[in-house]
């Protein structure tokens, strides 16, 4: 599955979208490839501090239960209230299953991360798909 390019990634599978000074967060296909059925999302609340390569929740599936890290600081502004009862959206279609939305505190973050040719990379480095 092709990765957005204008998306950025984490080497922790989480992406996360920028307009700027706001940004929307998920995690990767290949994250929940490899997670299986997904059952139960444990996110902040809108008003939480995320702090860049900190955990904000986790994603609990049939198999385990995975910590979220944050890719980038900022005040959580929205949260996809679908994914409480419908956790298995992240499952159908990762890339447009957001789970949160922040304000950035530093925009200038996003530059260290991955590009989708440099996540592409990094998962088959993994052994990923």
């Amino acid at each position: 599955m092709p990765y957005p390019a204008d998306f950025k990634y984490t080497k922790e599978h989480e992406w996360i979208k920028s307009d700027g000074k706001t940004a929307t967060i998920g995690i990767t296909d290949y994250a929940q490839g490899s997670l299986g059925d997904i059952v139960f999302v444990d996110l902040p609340k809108p008003g939480a501090e995320m702090t860049a390569g900190k955990t904000f929740g986790s994603v609990e599936s049939v198999k385990a239960v995975s910590d979220l890290y944050a890719p980038a600081s900022g005040t959580v502004t929205e949260v996809n209230g679908e994914l409480a009862t419908a956790p298995e959206k992240i499952n159908k279609d990762a890339h447009s299953s957001w789970m949160v939305k922040l304000t950035l505190k530093n925009p200038g973050e996003l530059s260290g991360l991955l590009s989708a040719a440099d996540y592409e990379k990094f998962v088959a480095e993994e052994g990923g798909h």
